[in-house]
């Protein structure tokens, strides 16, 4: 399939955006929600699935919108044209702290598996579909369940990691064990398998959960140190309107100010 060719830059350091320059003609697909600016001259649409050449027609968008419903993204993405007769600018960004990812399919032979909140955009054509997990630990305690993402093109899609980026290439046989909700995306050559962590004390204790990711090369993998899943627990588990705790941290007061805080 052929993609758009786009140049792009990645901007900031903790909350990034990347800006795209699209051709006359040119377009861009991007995640609900994920528009931050665009210049004028740039048309809107909202479409079912992902408007790649394979989902022409009503059944193949119902069949690219039924993929995104498996896998829990909304059915609709957002397509961006530059209608005008010279170069414009837009730009995409995340909901929440982490690195954009700019990955070329065509140099990782095409395909690319991955979480499946971590699409941002793409050069129009690359297509959305769905992965399923070959394995039932993986599949059941993976963090991700059976379905992934598939992003197959042969141009560039940019991806969002929270927290810090990790990218590691593992060479034959090499074994990396991640939590499972710290992994991105990695290629199909990478064999993904679930780990019990061993000891029930640990398991229990530990604070890591039960399994980790067991990701064997060869293949590149992409990791993100703060998963939105880690981040969003803690924020429950401190705001005391949600049923957590509040311990003051960082005041003098402590505990003793929260009890003079109420009403």
């Amino acid at each position: 399939m052929s993609m758009d060719v786009i140049d792009f830059e990645i901007f900031g350091e903790s909350m990034q955006y990347v800006e795209v320059e699209l051709d006359p003609g040119e377009a861009a697909v991007g995640e609900a929600g994920a528009m931050y600016y665009m210049e004028d001259g740039i048309a809107m649409d909202t479409v079912f699935g992902d408007g790649s050449a394979g989902q022409s027609g009503l059944m193949g968008k119902l069949m690219g919108a039924g993929k995104r419903l498996l896998t829990g993204e909304s059915v609709f993405t957002t397509v961006f044209v530059n209608e005008g007769h010279s170069k414009r600018k837009m730009a995409f960004s995340a909901s929440y702290p982490g690195k954009i990812v700019p990955i070329h399919l065509l140099e990782l032979g095409g395909t690319l598996i991955a979480q499946k909140d971590s699409f941002l955009c793409a050069a129009k054509g690359v297509s959305l579909g769905i992965a399923l997990q070959k394995r039932l630990g993986a599949g059941l305690f993976g963090g991700e369940g059976f379905i992934m993402q598939k992003l197959e093109g042969d141009g560039y899609a940019f991806l969002h990691a929270g927290g810090t980026l990790t990218q590691r290439r593992l060479a034959p046989g090499e074994t990396l064990r991640v939590d499972t909700g710290c992994v991105v995306a990695y290629q199909p050559t990478i064999s993904f398998d679930i780990e019990y962590v061993g000891k029930v004390k640990s398991a229990l204790f530990g604070g890591e959960g039960l399994f980790f990711a067991r990701m064997t090369g060869p293949g590149m993998v992409w990791l993100q140190s703060l998963p939105l899943s880690r981040m969003a627990d803690r924020i429950i588990s401190s705001a005391p309107k949600a049923g957590g705790s509040s311990n003051e941290q960082g005041s003098l007061l402590g505990g003793f100010g929260g009890i003079l805080g109420k009403d």
